[in-house]
């Protein structure tokens, strides 16, 4: 996310008007017995024109309206910790899963709706129930498709330590997407082979600030790869595609750690005043109306609940033979302070 909260908490009292969305009618699928009953708050450190979507269908159907703010996924989570039960927020949406953990053990979270859990499969969601995908992305290494042949690429995210990809591959390691891939690594592969990763990566990587940022020095030249979310590349090839001309996509597969999905989360807060309309919201993502805001708009993330398929321009999630991680078990705290002892934060 590019918002930044205090930015948005700065300015909530004077944009009150604006963030708030009003209800066109009431009753449909996804809503619940507090359809049409109220408002909430909602926390959103999903991309802001996805999330605004959701929102105005889920407001148009039920009658409940939302008032949404924006950041991104840690300073989010960092300010729902600080606020505790005092917080706002009725619900939190995230791009990433490390931020749900970090609330869901703070103990800030109310269990999801069984209903809504079973509207999404077990590997999209955290074990604890505490939380729900709303939708997923991919790892993927972008590639400059006029210096690197498809049978040169690393058959492992974990061959990008090796001495011959010294200053060939490029990644944002601020940011918490990264973050994301690299807390998988730590779950799958334990922390001795993640610090040495990391340690590697700070002699062979080249840092941007931003996955997008990190793909366009590709399609420059600038650099041969770079790791990042799916969605980056669909996304520009959707538009004009002048930062990803000539970009190629190289997905691991295998259960490599580099085939890493991450889920999109969506929770309660213990603290909410409305907490049956909160959970409504998270039913309605995560139902066939919400799930289709990802099958037919321009997110290019991948559509995980209600048996809905993902955009039909994207490699099908079944295909990308993801590893097998337990969101729930994802820890940031860890990460950065490997990353940190590494030299890349």
């Amino acid at each position: 996310m590019t918002s930044r909260l205090h930015t948005t908490l700065g300015v909530a009292a004077v944009a009150a008007g604006a963030l708030v969305l009003s209800a066109c009618g009431s009753g449909a699928s996804g809503g619940s017995s507090a359809a049409g009953a109220g408002s909430i708050t909602l926390y959103n450190a999903q991309h802001e024109s996805l999330t605004k979507e959701w929102v105005d269908a889920f407001t148009k159907q039920t009658g409940i309206k939302v008032t949404v703010r924006n950041g991104d996924d840690t300073e989010m989570s960092n300010q729902l910790v600080a606020e505790g039960q005092a917080s706002p927020a009725d619900v939190f949406l995230t791009e990433n899963s490390p931020a749900m953990t970090q609330v869901e053990n703070a103990g800030l979270f109310a269990d999801v709706d069984k209903a809504t859990l079973a509207q999404v499969p077990e590997q999209y969601r955290p074990s604890t129930g505490k939380w729900v995908g709303i939708a997923a992305r991919s790892t993927v290494l972008v590639y400059d498709k006029r210096k690197v042949q498809e049978n040169q690429l690393p058959a492992s995210m974990l061959d990008l330590a090796k001495p011959e990809w010294k200053g060939r591959w490029a990644a944002s390691p601020s940011g918490a997407d990264f973050q994301a891939i690299v807390s998988a690594l730590l779950q799958l592969k334990g922390e001795a082979a993640t610090n040495d990763w990391l340690t590697a990566m700070k002699t062979n990587a080249k840092v941007y600030k931003g996955n997008s940022t990190a793909m366009k020095a590709v399609n420059s030249g600038e650099v041969d790869t770079a790791l990042i979310y799916h969605y980056y590349y669909y996304g520009d090839q959707a538009k004009t595609g002048e930062n990803s001309a000539n970009v190629g996509t190289h997905y691991f597969k295998h259960q490599d750690p580099g085939a890493f999905v991450s889920v999109s989360g969506g929770g309660v807060l213990k603290s909410s005043k409305n907490a049956a309309a909160a959970q409504a919201l998270l039913k309605f993502i995560t139902g066939k109306t919400g799930q289709e805001v990802l099958e037919k708009g321009t997110s290019f993330e991948y559509a995980v609940g209600s048996g809905v398929p993902s955009n039909p321009a994207l490699v099908p999630l079944k295909e990308l033979q993801a590893p097998s991680v337990d969101p729930a078990k994802l820890n940031s705290a860890t990460v950065t302070d490997l990353m940190t002892k590494a030299g890349l934060l």
